[in-house]
């Protein structure tokens, strides 16, 4: 049995179609029933509902589980959800964890999201469990947040300037997951995960303008701009400042190597962004 959480994210919910659809038995821990019916529904998939405050639930997750992915939605809350996880993880024995981290993960980097993925990597080190690591740079399905503008008036927005970005897609992600639940030999690695390439926002947009046969352009902005637009669309002041230094880390050019994670860890390079733009192509017409 293995043990998806985060199993309504973007990450998670395609880990659990892809886990189904080869015949895997899945737990999906969720918050609740009614936000993952889709997944109930797929074959092999139980639910599991709690939260990963309530210690009772995530134990009561994890029971009969060999394996587990360990992915939680980005809050201030994160960090201290995911340390209680691996400690509920290390009592009871669980023989192998894959956690979902960040490319360039370091704790003493100025972007919180790396500190407490990183902080949480030592925890499970510490804890003596069995570890895999993926380190996912930028989603290419990240864009499928600025669909309406897109859409609307063929723009999307960031802080990013001309930096490069080595952008990996979601389902090499999965799948880089899914290799390292069923499938030896991923114990004690840590897989970077890009895309084949380093694009700036810039030329991504002209790749999307060429799939979707309609002008596409990307519009610099400051990193004020982007933090009052994410504040009114609904995000929290704290996930809306990491992101501002999410953006910094980019513009810093530090996020443009090539990794060869997906390559490793599946055997097939990963997925490029013209595919990522075709496939995805109607969601933005």
């Amino acid at each position: 049995m293995i043990l998806i959480t985060g199993a309504t994210g973007v990450v998670g919910s395609e880990l659990v179609r892809l886990l189904a659809a080869r015949g895997v038995t899945v737990r999906a821990f969720v918050r609740s029933q009614a936000a993952a019916k889709s997944l109930a529904a797929l074959p092999g998939v139980e639910l599991a509902v709690g939260t990963f405050e309530d210690t009772a639930s995530v134990e009561a997750a994890l029971g009969g589980v060999e394996r587990a992915f360990l992915l939680t939605p980005s809050s201030e809350r994160s960090e201290a959800q995911q340390l209680a996880f691996i400690e509920t993880a290390r009592r009871i024995g669980l023989a192998h964890i894959v956690k979902l981290s960040q490319f360039a993960a370091a704790e003493d980097s100025p972007v919180r999201f790396l500190r407490y993925h990183a902080i949480a990597e030592r925890a499970i080190k510490s804890a003596g469990l069995a570890y895999t690591f993926l380190r996912p740079n930028l989603f290419m399905q990240g864009l499928l947040g600025f669909r309406d503008s897109i859409v609307q008036k063929g723009e999307f927005y960031a802080p990013a300037g001309e930096a490069k970005v080595s952008i990996v897609d979601v389902r090499d992600i999965a799948e880089v997951a899914a290799a390292a639940l069923t499938q030896p030999g991923h114990e004690g690695k840590i897989y970077d995960l890009t895309g084949p390439e380093a694009l700036t926002h810039t030329e991504a947009a002209a790749i999307l303008s060429g799939a979707t046969g309609r002008p596409v352009t990307f519009v610099d902005v400051p990193p004020e701009a982007m933090r009052e637009a994410v504040l009114a669309g609904g995000m929290g002041p704290w996930q809306a400042e990491g992101l501002v230094e999410d953006y910094a880390h980019y513009r810093r050019g530090e996020a443009a190597a090539v990794a060869s994670g997906v390559q490793e860890a599946t055997g097939r390079p990963p997925r490029s962004f013209a595919t990522f733009a075709r496939d995805y192509s109607q969601a933005f017409r």
